[in-house]
């Protein structure tokens, strides 16, 4: 009995570790992203089909319409603390490029109007 309780134990903890999105990219600088036009015009660019991909970029390109889906649950925390600085940048300073974003990927506003008053309360403001 205790050998079928571990080994259901170590299949829900193994299944639950395979629903995390990789951390390969979790050393990401998002403060040098946002701080540099020129880095963050090419995940624009990478995310709005515009120019190329670097291996991230396209990574966050890949995973991006699964993560508004499941409200970044699968997200690690280094990502989570990433997404809200540049939502946080977007919005605030380059809110041609978060509309743009926002109408490729949250074209009925459901996970911005999900996360609003949480973001809100984190500075984050919305037009």
């Amino acid at each position: 009995m205790f050998a079928i309780i571990f080994l259901l134990t170590a299949l829900i903890c193994s299944v639950t570790a395979d629903e995390k999105y990789t951390t390969k990219y979790d050393n990401v600088d998002f403060d040098e992203i946002v701080r540099s036009e020129r880095l963050l015009q090419n995940y624009v660019n990478c995310l709005m089909d515009r120019g190329p991909c670097a291996p991230d970029a396209a990574e966050l390109k890949r995973l991006l319409p699964d993560a508004l889906e499941t409200d970044c649950s699968k997200c690690s925390e280094a990502q989570q603390v990433g997404t809200k600085k540049v939502i946080k940048h977007l919005a605030t300073n380059k809110k041609d490029w978060f509309s743009e974003l926002e109408d490729k990927y949250d074209p009925d506003r459901t996970y911005l109007e999900r996360h609003r008053s949480e973001w809100e309360a984190e500075g984050i403001k919305f037009d």
